[in-house]
């Protein structure tokens, strides 16, 4: 059966669109006692950028810790700690900052409405009910999770992501003068979770008319930012946030695959950033997509960026059977990118192999 798709209810998108968010959630604010919850990175605590959020004496801020990939028990947490505020439900979840926030903002905003842990959630189609409307505001671009219908979380078991109609965002505000101030090399590791979102979306079972129209596009995209002499250009700041956009879209229609598969093992095990862990596996998948790594590492060059080495020397038997464990549980990476045999292919000893050279 086919899947009727939702993807985010509505798109701002414009320099300085931020500006208009007040007027937005005004429309929102049906009851004085209306109240929005506000999730901003922590990168943005003590700045001036706080001044510009649109905030009502009712409302409620909190400034996000970004230091940990997004995880069930903070969100359990945060929406225990609102809740008990007695002051009901918010009119909306607003996460303002990268893919960890944004994350965070569309997995509370589902579990105001649904009962018990988000560990309970995490796969496919498992929320029952719509949460409260969510707008997500990208302060750095190339995750996806702007319009992605996944919010990826590590629970006690397992990282995974809570996927589904309602998991997508209703709001969305693409500002490109949001992300001029990323530093290096966090813009770059970020960045190229997108570019892995396309070749992965595009070298699989799964692929689509559609998926392919939608990355074919991003990554052309991206590769006149990444393949340039200066990917810090004003035009290029704006290119990648659409690139992420269509990235991060293309894969509604289709997948991801073995470079995903396996940073979601080496990030349970050793809490390394998605873009970052991204890039540590991505260097090691020649047998998988020959060519990308090959241009990937030309980007590497072109923009003076290193990636850490060794990350897997330290580890033990039983955490790098452990990275294995993670990966394997991801039965829908794996059969977009070996087919319904996969099991055949993918082996124990062959993601040991891989793991233990980065």
């Amino acid at each position: 059966m086919f899947r009727n798709l939702k993807p985010v209810g509505r798109i701002l998108y414009g320099r300085n669109s931020f500006d208009q968010l007040g007027d937005i959630l005004g429309e929102l604010r049906i009851k004085k006692e209306s109240y929005v919850l506000f999730l901003v990175d922590e990168y943005f605590d003590g700045k001036d950028f706080l001044k510009r959020i649109p905030l009502e004496p009712q409302d409620i801020l909190k400034i996000i810790d970004v230091t940990d990939e997004p995880k069930t028990k903070t969100v359990d947490a945060m929406v225990a700690e609102i809740k008990g505020l007695g002051k009901g439900n918010p009119v909306s979840v607003v996460g303002i900052g990268g893919g960890i926030v944004m994350d965070y903002a569309k997995a509370i905003r589902l579990m105001f409405t649904n009962e018990g842990s988000s560990a309970l959630y995490q796969g496919l189609d498992f929320i029952k009910n719509r949460g409260v409307h969510c707008t997500v505001i990208p302060t750095i671009s190339g995750t996806g999770a702007e319009v992605s219908m996944t919010t990826v979380l590590t629970g006690p078991i397992k990282k995974l992501g809570i996927k589904g109609n309602f998991t997508a965002a209703d709001q969305l505000v693409m500002d490109p003068e949001l992300i001029k101030t990323v530093p290096e090399p966090i813009r770059f590791y970020t960045a190229m979770d997108c570019y892995i979102h396309n070749i992965e979306a595009l070298n699989g079972h799964r692929r689509s008319v559609m998926g392919d129209s939608l990355g074919i596009e991003s990554l052309r995209i991206f590769r006149e930012i990444y393949l340039s002499e200066d990917s810090r250009t004003p035009e290029n700041e704006e290119k990648l946030m659409v690139a992420s956009y269509l990235g991060g879209l293309s894969l509604t229609y289709s997948e991801v695959g073995a470079c995903h598969a396996m940073s979601y093992g080496l990030a349970t095990v050793t809490d390394i950033h998605h873009g970052l862990g991204n890039c540590i596996v991505f260097n090691q998948l020649e047998e998988f997509y020959p060519e990308a790594v090959k241009e990937f590492r030309e980007m590497m060059r072109l923009n003076n960026i290193e990636i850490p080495q060794g990350v897997t020397a330290s580890l033990t038997p039983e955490q790098i059977e452990k990275m294995i464990d993670v990966s394997l549980t991801l039965v829908f990476m794996w059969a977009h990118v070996s087919g319904p045999d996969w099991e055949k292919i993918i082996t124990r000893d062959k993601l040991r192999g891989l793991y233990l050279k980065m």
